[in-house]
């Protein structure tokens, strides 16, 4: 184990120092947000924020087959991500899900949690819109990515009716977004 973490580290390393561009640690892009990659494994989280603080939550008991999310903070206590990993309770598991909270985390078009809906249609094609209980979900296949939308946001005429089909155009375009979920 301590082999494998070193040689990781020292590929890293290595491949930092061999490139002449740094990578943005905030960049999300389709496969990766900053050193984040979708093969990154749990047991790879220390490495990668190595100044940060990496928060493994279990919930409830290992044996109902909960998931596991690993919270990322920034050493002042800032929280930055929410990562989800495939199996519950094993380091070797990839990432499958990533829940954006901290403001700087950015798509190569400055997509972020801060972005309105008229900005996500006109930086990306809508893929598809899920009408829920108390939100619609902006899915985004260009970049792996779902936008929560509170229906608080939306005419009323659309809030309360989940059956409803809901159209892009029906969304105000300053509509803010709730979360910003990457799915690997």
């Amino acid at each position: 184990m301590k082999k494998t973490l070193l040689i990781v580290l020292i590929c890293g390393i290595l491949m930092t120092s061999c490139s002449s561009d740094k990578v943005d640690p905030f960049l999300i892009q389709k496969q990766n947000i900053g050193l984040l990659t979708d093969s990154t494994m749990v047991k790879d989280l220390e490495t990668i924020f190595i100044n940060d603080s990496v928060v493994k939550l279990i919930a409830g008991d290992e044996f109902a087959g909960s998931v596991n999310s690993v919270e990322i903070f920034e050493k002042g206590g800032k929280k930055l991500l929410n990562l989800t990993p495939r199996e519950t309770l094993d380091s070797t598991s990839v990432i499958t899900s990533i829940r954006i909270f901290d403001n700087r985390y950015h798509t190569e078009k400055q997509i972020s949690n801060l972005s309105t809906f008229k900005d996500i249609k006109e930086a990306y094609k809508i893929s598809s819109i899920d009408n829920l209980i108390n939100s619609v979900v902006v899915s985004v296949d260009e970049i792996n990515a779902s936008f929560t939308i509170d229906k608080k946001e939306l005419p009323s005429g659309l809030r309360f009716d989940m059956d409803t089909k809901i159209d892009p155009i029906q969304i105000p375009g300053k509509a803010k977004i709730k979360y910003f979920i990457i799915h690997w």
